[in-house]
Order: C-alpha cells, then sequence, then structure tokens
C-alpha cells in the first residue's frame, strides 16, 4: 500500500500535463464524494431542518430569489 508520503513524491514528479489530468481527475473524485454525501444526507433526512429554516426566512421576505 501506497503511503501519503509516497504519493506526494510522485505527484511532485508527474509532467505539467499529466498534473494537469491528474487535478481533474482528483476534482471529479471529490465532487462525487461531495455529491454521494449530499444525498446521503439528503435521504437520511439530515438536511430537512436547513431546507424549512431556508424556506420559512424566503417566505418571510428574508431571502431573495436568484
Amino acid at each position: 500500500m501506497m503511503t501519503l508520503e509516497n504519493i506526494e513524491k510522485a505527484v511532485a514528479k508527474l509532467a505539467p500535463d499529466e498534473l494537469a489530468r491528474f487535478r481533474a481527475w482528483l476534482d471529479m473524485f471529490e465532487a462525487e464524494r461531495f455529491d454521494r454525501g449530499i444525498e446521503r444526507d439528503a435521504q437520511s433526512g439530515r438536511l430537512d431542518r436547513l431546507a424549512e429554516e431556508a424556506i420559512a426566512e424566503y417566505d418571510r421576505g428574508r431571502a431573495r430569489g436568484l
């Protein structure tokens, strides 16, 4: 198994075009993990209170539309 130190060294050796490809892959990887977490939280009801608060603020005129 690779250690973080080994990964850091390998990334440091990447050519600029390979680094750009790695960065794009990592951005997509993180975005997908974030999306899965939000989906999981939404399905479990963890976001319900926040949504209710946001709707109430909007209904009171304390927020504006996009």
